[in-house]
């Protein structure tokens, strides 16, 4: 579970660069691991935290997102593109480096329109719930690399289902170094929280593993990794080709803006930080242009990676500058030492960090208080964890706007009243029977008007006069809450008080705003109703409506 973050405070620079050092140490074998999903070779995935790294850390404004390989674009380019070209081909690399490049060209348009507002439709639940689904999707993904279980699911709940499945023949030998590296690493945090534990776990895993000569016992390990620098230049593809790669990108798009945004704000958010979305896009589009042109694939914001980041210790991005320069030395000196990495040492490092992506405290928080976003918390987290993160996050935009309207179609209606021996005016639900004096009504309608709550404006108001002790002959709207009247709305408001006026009731606004006065005069409301009747403050509206009662 996730413990209560300080905000974030300057420290040395040599923080930042111990946290990357310790970073590159669990992340450099992770994005190893993506290029199987990429269906590239390995090498693409050490060049993916190479220039990308070094391009968001120019380009962006977090100060927490990692931006290198990611599962979810890495399968969504792997599977339209290996219709299009055989994996591991010379076409098929050309092809995921054009995607790249799109994904880039597309993410600085969305620079350009300024779509970086998608973000604030992420609200502090939906991001609790993101990141809760998505520690349970990696930690149930690490399980078969723990126990060397096979798993050919791409499913988290499928995963789970294999690794039931197949749990008579666990690795002992895996399963016990998988335990003794989460073991030491929970220790680790919690009696020296700021040792770059995860890198001592490598360091010495390593060394176990050519002393003990793991391989021969059954363990599996990285194995063979090229090394050296990339070949710069643009992919060489047809025009036709890129037409082709149009409709891959802009899905790996949708899921690079969102994910990313989600990430970003959820780690903001923690430090008490600002974050510039739209900044983000310029940082993404440079990442994935380095990515494009340094023979690699597309890069994404990683919430997995960015937690590993803050674990470690990580509050700038010079400690994505320090994980870029390891890579580097990596390519150039140290591909051989790496090749002896246990796949299970890393699953374990993975996991803890999955584990602690789980916010079960905050979660808990949520429910005390709003019980209706705590099922919105847990729907997002249940939708990552069983359909994917991409359409965990859309869903959970989905859902957040959805209960906003509901709010906005069933608001709550007042009646103003004097309080008990006071000249003072409070709110009261509005139910039949309710009155501000007889013959009087003052009206509160807690929600702008449009098409959608314009006939609960109508209804709510008839029900009162229709139930009120004595004739009504004087309604007093209070229009605080109103600024906006839509096509709709203003047709059914215009029915509504030639009804009233019918019937001799007067109605009277109050606490007019220049927007909704700008509305009125616009939708012919204010010839209907008479400019006599509106007001900017209530009391002159209550004065007036002294002479109509």
């Amino acid at each position: 579970m996730t413990e209560p973050d300080e905000p974030s405070s300057p420290r040395p620079w040599w923080s930042n660069v111990l946290a990357g050092v310790s970073l590159a140490s669990i992340n450099i074998p992770q994005v190893l691991g993506y290029t199987r999903i990429a269906a590239m070779p390995a090498v693409t995935g050490l060049y993916t935290v190479l220039m990308p790294l070094i391009a968001f850390a120019a380009f962006g404004s977090s100060r927490h997102l990692v931006v290198a390989a990611d599962s979810a674009t890495a399968a969504i380019f792997s599977s339209a593109l290996s219709r299009i070209a055989a994996p591991g081909s010379a076409h098929y690399s050309a092809l995921v480096s054009g995607t790249a490049l799109l994904s880039a060209i597309f993410l600085l348009f969305a620079r350009l329109f300024r779509l970086g507002f998608l973000a604030d439709f992420l609200s502090r639940t939906v991001l609790a719930g993101f990141l809760t689904g998505v520690g349970f999707q990696v930690s149930i993904a690490m399980l078969h690399d723990m126990l060397d279980i096979p798993s050919t699911a791409q499913n988290t709940l499928m995963q789970l289902g294999q690794t039931l499945t197949h749990l008579s023949s666990v690795n002992i030998t895996v399963a016990g170094l998988s335990v003794l590296t989460v073991l030491l690493i929970l220790t680790g945090r919690r009696l020296s929280p700021h040792l770059p534990v995860g890198l001592f776990v490598v360091i010495g895993s390593i060394v176990l593993s050519r002393a003990a000569d793991l391989p021969h016992r059954g363990v599996p390990v990285l194995g063979t990794i090229a090394g050296g620098l990339p070949r710069f230049g643009l992919p060489h593809l047809s025009w036709a080709d890129f037409l082709a790669l149009m409709p891959v990108a802009a899905s790996c798009v949708f899921v690079i803006i969102a994910q990313s945004a989600a990430t970003s704000r959820a780690f903001a958010e923690r430090f008490e930080e600002t974050d510039d979305e739209n900044r983000d896009l310029l940082g993404l589009a440079a990442a994935n242009a380095a990515a494009a042109i340094s023979g690699t694939f597309t890069v994404n914001g990683s919430p997995t990676q960015t937690a590993m980041a803050v674990q470690a210790g990580a509050r700038t991005q010079i400690a994505q500058i320090t994980f870029a320069c390891v890579t580097f030395l990596v390519l150039m000196v140290l591909t051989g030492p790496l090749q002896a990495l246990p796949h299970c040492v890393l699953g374990a490092i993975v996991f803890t960090v999955a584990i602690g992506m789980i916010d079960l405290r905050g979660l808990r928080a949520i429910r005390q208080e709003s019980p209706g976003e705590f099922w919105l918390a847990v729907t997002t987290a249940a939708v990552v964890v069983g359909v994917g993160v991409e359409q965990g996050i859309f869903l959970a935009i989905a859902l957040s706007l959805f209960r906003h309207v509901r709010h906005s179609y069933e608001p709550h209606t007042m009646v103003l009243q004097r309080a008990p021996g006071s000249s003072v005016l409070e709110s009261v639900p509005a139910r039949p029977g309710a009155e501000t004096a007889p013959g009087l009504i003052v009206f509160r309608f807690c929600a702008d008007l449009f098409y959608a709550n314009s006939h609960r404006f109508s209804d709510d108001l008839l029900a009162l006069i229709n139930g009120a002790g004595s004739p009504v002959r004087c309604i007093v709207i209070d229009a605080s809450p109103i600024t906006d009247i839509d096509y709709s709305a203003a047709q059914d408001l215009r029915i509504l008080i030639e009804q009233l006026q019918k019937r001799h009731i007067t109605i009277l606004f109050g606490r007019v705003s220049v927007y909704l006065r700008a509305d009125m005069d616009r939708h012919h409301i204010t010839p209907v109703l008479g400019s006599m009747h509106i007001f900017t403050e209530l009391h002159t509206a209550l004065q007036a409506a002294q002479t109509c009662y």
